[in-house]
């Protein structure tokens, strides 16, 4: 077995500008094989393990789809399913998890327990979703963005609503792309201290503001999954901080809106944004199948040559 430790992506900024690079052009050609119907399967006879502590839908079928149109399979293990329910360490599960798959997505709650996981893993270990980073869906996100206008690079993207796991997410791009981001949140809410620095983030009280000449307009639900009780505060809290027309036109004439989903018409974002012309949810949701994709390839088998391509 190699000695070398494994490589994790527990946060986006566990990679450099130069891989991200590389992950994009690899996510651009398996999608364009996948729409000719091309099979492509590098991870032949490869296991991914999903261990899910939090409810899922687009991350539960992207990623096992994708393992399978690359050849590996996916097993799907709950929280309930495993001994982690009756007090098994997390880490002794890494160790036995690790030594019979070759890769595990984890989406779970604190982001020490993904770290946790990962410093006894042998296998690299992916964040599917913790309440502090979401780094595979800026990775579509980012993908989406590039796909549709080109490099993101000098561009400003408005993030209105709750400062998320998401939104922390697209600090740490905003820093490795050097791009701005407007961030808008109610009085009482606020970026965690290490969010950002001030020439790729800068805060507004007033969410209109914050849109003027975006190139992207982005948002998510205001009551995340942990946050269940605080949703009639919450509601009461970000009322004026919903995504609607008025703020879509105040933002860059060809801006895109984007929402990870699932969404709520009618809270953080209005019905004719999301269904409208400048909404690419869909794309971005079918997209986190592809850089996903690119994603197992490199972590299980590195860079590859251009014969591989």
């Amino acid at each position: 077995m190699d000695a070398s430790p494994p490589r994790h992506f527990l946060q986006f900024s566990d990679f450099s500008r130069d891989e991200f690079d590389y992950l994009f052009e690899r996510t651009r050609w398996i999608k364009d094989r996948f729409k000719r119907y091309e099979l492509y399967q590098p991870l032949r006879d490869r296991t991914l393990a999903m261990v899910f502590e939090k409810a899922s839908t687009r991350t539960r079928v992207s990623f096992e789809a994708g393992m399978n149109q690359l050849g590996g399979i996916a097993i799907n293990l709950n929280r309930g399913d495993t001994q982690l329910s009756r007090g098994e360490p997390i880490e002794d599960v890494a160790r036995v998890v690790s030594r019979m798959v070759d890769v595990v997505m984890i989406r779970t709650f604190e982001q020490s327990i993904i770290e946790r996981f990962a410093g006894h893993s042998r296998v690299p270990v992916i964040n599917g979703l913790t309440n502090r980073y979401h780094p595979c869906q800026i990775l579509a996100d980012l993908y989406t963005y590039m796909e549709l206008r080109g490099s993101i690079e000098g561009k400003t993207v408005a993030w209105i609503g709750d400062p998320n796991n998401v939104c922390a997410t697209w600090l740490q791009a905003a820093t490795i792309f050097d791009f701005r981001v407007h961030v808008s949140m109610p009085p009482g809410y606020a970026l965690p201290a290490d969010a950002g620095d001030s020439r790729h983030c800068v805060v507004f009280d007033d969410p209109e503001t914050a849109c003027e000449g975006a190139h992207l307009v982005t948002t998510d639900v205001w009551t995340s999954m942990g946050f269940e009780a605080e949703k009639e505060e919450r509601q009461r809290a970000f009322e004026h901080w919903q995504v609607d027309a008025t703020m879509m036109r105040r933002a860059n004439a060809d801006a895109l809106f984007m929402h990870c989903l699932p969404a709520h018409r009618g809270e953080e974002v209005s019905a004719d944004v999301i269904d409208g012309p400048q909404s690419v949810v869909w794309d971005e949701a079918e997209n986190r199948l592809h850089a996903q994709k690119a994603l197992l390839e490199y972590l299980v088998c590195g860079r590859l040559g251009s014969e591989m391509q």
